[in-house]
């Protein structure tokens, strides 16, 4: 077989085309060099930008509920402030009482019915009572009237478990000044809604709580849920709050929450504050998630039923 011969390798016949091919690269065609004002001013867009963004996000953590409105700062001293609202028709379902079941609803705040002092009082009576127990949640209830105190992720009653050493924890002063805030919200109350202070009766649970930042162990520590005393609570027709410490001086979130489409109301909690409302659907509401510190306050309730009513506690 007659040889063939080979051709020239492509790579080096196609060498000279390819390098006509490639573009060359005159100061024209280089990319401009941005100027050291140029970089600045990128530099504090991209800066303004992130600043921005943060805003954006703290914003919507802040208002995640959609806060539009605080019905009460902490830093006020209010006489007395009312929002009337129309009335829910969760009552119809129950005994209606006329002069007292609500006809007027709303919710009110003032600081001037207890004072600091003695909001500081009451606040030690709650701490010596949790000083027995407490949740191993977020959230501790003691009651007087029933003796329920959470230990644990359970409750007990406290005047059986502990016997006579609730003696030596509790005086007769204590339990009066209970009876003396109790009947000052009682009136207010009355009053706010035009109603005899007679027709209202002392109802359960009426208890303190104790709320910290801890981790929930039981559903009973996600207070957090938005709710209707009415529904939970049947007997209840006025709900009031009195508030034994500060938003954010003892404790951050915590606030407490009427729920409305688009435009919640809150109330900032301070020491001797009471907060109060009819009870039904028209004030939905929650309480926000402590995120540091300890929110004290104690829970009031009111019933027009006497069927439901409780007598004050007795130190005995």
């Amino acid at each position: 077989m007659a040889p063939q011969r080979r051709s020239a390798p492509r790579a080096a016949a196609d060498s000279g085309a390819a390098e006509r091919r490639r573009p060359s690269r005159n100061k024209k065609d280089r990319a401009p060099q941005e100027t050291p004002r140029e970089m600045w001013l990128r530099t504090v867009g991209l800066g303004a930008g992130l600043v921005l963004a943060a805003f954006l996000l703290w914003s919507s953590l802040g208002t995640e509920d959609g806060v539009t409105e605080v019905l009460a700062h902490r830093g006020e001293v209010l006489a007395g402030r009312f929002i009337e609202v129309p009335c829910s028709e969760d009552y119809d379902g129950h005994r209606m009482f006329e002069g007292c079941t609500p006809r007027k609803c709303g919710r009110g705040v003032t600081d001037i019915v207890i004072t600091r002092e003695e909001a500081q009082r009451i606040r030690s009576i709650a701490e010596k009572g949790f000083s027995l127990g407490g949740s191993d949640g977020g959230a501790s209830i003691l009651d007087l009237h029933s003796g329920a105190l959470s230990v644990g992720k359970h409750f007990v009653n406290l005047y059986r478990y502990f016997g006579d050493k609730i003696q030596n924890i509790f005086s007769e002063e204590d339990f009066q000044l209970y009876r003396d805030v109790r009947q000052k919200v009682q009136l207010t109350i009355a009053k706010a809604f035009g109603i005899s202070v007679s027709s209202l009766y002392l109802t359960k649970p009426t208890f303190f709580s104790r709320m910290n930042s801890s981790e929930a162990r039981t559903a009973h520590d996600e207070y957090w849920h938005a709710h209707v005393d009415k529904v939970t609570y049947g007997s209840f027709d006025y709900t009031s709050l009195l508030y034994l410490s500060d938003y954010l001086e003892d404790f951050g979130g915590g606030r407490f929450v009427f729920m409305e489409e688009g435009a919640n109301k809150t109330v900032e909690p301070r020491a001797g504050r009471v907060s109060f409302f009819t009870s039904g659907s028209e004030n939905l509401h929650r309480v926000e998630k402590v995120h540091w510190g300890t929110r004290y306050a104690i829970t009031i309730a009111f019933t027009c039923n006497p069927d439901h009513s409780i007598e004050d506690p007795a130190f005995t």
